[in-house]
């Protein structure tokens, strides 16, 4: 599967602009975390661009949402560490994080969320002015952007980054990409 066709899927499978883009900026972060773990940059990729492919389909429902989403991108050609990262993802199946894989994308997934907040706040609205250390102090402000799982966030140390390396690398990755953001 090359990465245009699982855009073309997404695309053909999810109408909401805001969650392509949250899709994308997953990807970007997983990209940038694969060059700096020494892993398969496309696998990574694919994985982050993919993982809430069922998102509207399953219509947001956590009982079934990663389910059909591992199995959508298996039939477009997804390897199998693809698929079980794609499927454990969703903390609702109780499903074990097992692989570096796994595990990225689990901390990965809200931290785009956290990321996209501390721009929306700027007069702005743009990625470009935001720095590391605010997001980071975001992070500490648990009303702040409420949503979002910062446990999960924090996972990030299971991957050997450390929370503010890892908010950097997401952010960097994620202004390399803010003109497909619309940030």
């Amino acid at each position: 599967m090359t990465r245009e066709e699982a855009l073309d899927s997404i695309k053909a499978n999810i109408e909401n602009e805001n969650l392509i883009k949250h899709m994308l900026a997953t990807e970007a972060i997983m990209r940038a975390l694969a060059r700096r773990l020494d892993e398969g940059e496309e696998e990574w990729g694919l994985t982050g661009l993919l993982h809430d492919i069922d998102m509207e389909l399953t219509e947001g429902d956590m009982n079934t949402h990663s389910r059909l989403g591992a199995d959508l991108s298996r039939e477009l050609g997804a390897s199998e560490p693809v698929a079980h990262a794609i499927l454990c993802h969703n903390p609702a199946h109780g499903i074990p994080l097992e692989t570096k894989l796994d595990k990225a994308l689990f901390c990965v997934d809200p931290l785009t969320g956290l990321i996209i907040a501390a721009a929306l706040v700027r007069p702005d609205k743009k990625l470009a002015g935001v720095e590391a250390r605010s997001v980071r102090k975001r992070f500490k402000e648990k009303s702040f952007a409420a949503g979002v799982n910062r446990e999960q966030i924090s996972q990030c140390a299971k991957i050997g980054l450390e929370l503010d390396e890892f908010i950097e690398l997401g952010l960097e990755a994620m202004k390399e990409i803010a003109g497909e953001l619309g940030l």
